[in-house]
């Protein structure tokens, strides 16, 4: 009879704790478009987990691999996932019984507020297991919120890990540019000065006039105060790329030459319908949505009754000697505590919740739509910038050209020294504004595969 009874016992809890009050989760549906504006290549790869191996540099390969094993913003996102796995087993521990120890000694002739004849001793010791009967799924809701939230710092990670590549990769080719700029400069300052030894001598010579001279020394002094103004660029670059990679501002050799950009890599971007499922920022806004739609379920679940249960188990004495020996005593008591009225405080704590999930699923629309026009901006990006390289590459080989036969027409004394000034200026900024360029085109494709959620 007694354990018909412990079975009807069991069967019946496990009966009340099977529901829960609160909605559940479902994937919100979002409608998405059959191809990308700007399709150009095809959709049916997946995107590269290491994918700025696709430039094949090494120097940039190590700065990568650096970078993810001592950034401190990604190490902190890592202990974030350590704190939410902690906080799922904080929460999750509320839905079973807990056993606690009490015990107590007292000695006086004053008990309960009665005054005793003599002066009494008193010793206490018993376990006690308590337990709140998950009836309404209040604590079944937090620990999936928990779960939610764990799953979504998860999946920030990722979105950490990602930007931070990008950002390496976007500060190496600017790195680069920097000092290809550099040493464009460097460059046209030496040419400049040989051109300026060859002035002063053809003006002492009574060749040239005056105002030649002083043109020359002009460019000359152009070219001499822009290498200060790159050097600063790359100085500052370089520090700001050894902090992503978690060390001390420093300098990097990485070369110097045209031929360091390297062709980008060929990039598929996928079916639209993917991209919800690459792009770690929509899948932890979607994991936060779920997270605050089971608070919902909490919420409702405190407007009910609360069943809790107290296990007793021990021995009293007046003697400490005599704890055990007196026999052990035992008490089990059931108890219920429910809001009766509190001016509507438990349904407003329901409006909130129900509004912060609102707010949640706004977020994750929000998400879907950024990424959709960041992947847009990108493959336009992508497509023009390429058009612009191969112009801005004609360009300066015209201007390579121009200044090449206008140093040879003033030293034949067919055209004036103003025909060469402005060549050679022409061909300094068409160099500067070419490294610049082909710089954008290397980092638009480091933003479409950002936007395209690679790499995680």
């Amino acid at each position: 009879m007694k354990k018909l009874l412990f079975i009807l016992c069991t069967t019946t809890l496990f009966a009340f704790t099977s529901c829960a009050v609160g909605p559940n989760f479902t994937k919100p549906t979002v409608e998405v478009m059959d191809s990308y504006r700007t399709e150009y290549v095809p959709v049916d790869s997946l995107i590269n987990l290491e994918w700025w191996t696709l430039f094949r540099d090494a120097d940039l390969d190590t700065l990568v691999r650096a970078a993810l094993k001592e950034n401190k913003n990604l190490l902190v996102a890592a202990a974030r996932i350590e704190e939410a796995r902690a906080a799922l087993g904080f929460t999750r521990a509320d839905l079973y019984p807990k056993l606690d120890i009490q015990g107590a000694a007292t000695r006086g002739d004053l008990t309960n507020g009665f005054k005793l004849n003599a002066v009494e001793n008193n010793f206490f010791i018993a376990p006690v297991v308590g337990w709140e009967i998950d009836f309404w799924g209040k604590y079944r809701r937090a620990a999936e919120a928990a779960r939610a939230e764990m799953l979504a710092t998860q999946y920030g990670f990722h979105s950490v890990q990602l930007g931070l590549i990008s950002e390496v990769v976007g500060a190496y080719f600017q790195l680069i540019d920097y000092k290809q700029r550099l040493d464009a400069a460097k460059k046209t300052l030496k040419l400049r000065e040989e051109s300026l030894d060859i002035i002063q001598k053809r003006f002492n010579q009574g060749i040239i006039a005056e105002i030649d001279l002083h043109q020359a020394r002009i460019q000359r002094e152009i070219a001499a105060g822009a290498i200060p103004v790159f050097q600063r660029a790359v100085a500052r670059m370089e520090h700001a790329l050894s902090i992503l990679i978690g060390r001390m501002p420093r300098g990097f050799d990485v070369g110097e030459g045209p031929d360091l950009f390297t062709s980008p890599p060929y990039i598929p971007a996928g079916l639209p319908s993917q991209l919800l499922e690459r792009r770690p920022d929509v899948a932890q806004a979607e994991a936060l949505l779920h997270a605050q739609t089971a608070r919902i379920g909490v919420a409702q679940a405190m407007r009910f009754p609360s069943i809790s249960l107290t296990g007793l188990f021990g021995g009293a004495s007046n003697e400490l000697a005599s704890l055990t020996s007196d026999g052990l005593g035992w008490s089990v008591t059931g108890g219920l505590f429910g809001p009766v009225f509190n001016f509507n405080k438990n349904v407003r704590r329901v409006d909130i919740e129900k509004a912060r999930t609102q707010q949640a699923l706004l977020q994750y629309e929000n998400a879907v739509l950024q990424a959709f026009r960041e992947v847009e901006d990108a493959l336009v990006d992508v497509q023009t910038y390429r058009t612009q390289v191969e112009a801005k590459k004609r360009e300066y080989e015209a201007a390579y050209r121009a200044a090449e036969l206008a140093r040879s027409r003033y030293d034949k004394g067919v055209t004036s020294y103003l025909e060469v000034l402005e060549a050679e200026r022409s061909l300094f900024n068409v160099e500067l504004q070419y490294s610049e360029v082909r710089q954008l085109y290397s980092n638009a494709y480091v933003r479409l595969y950002k936007a395209l959620g690679g790499g995680w």
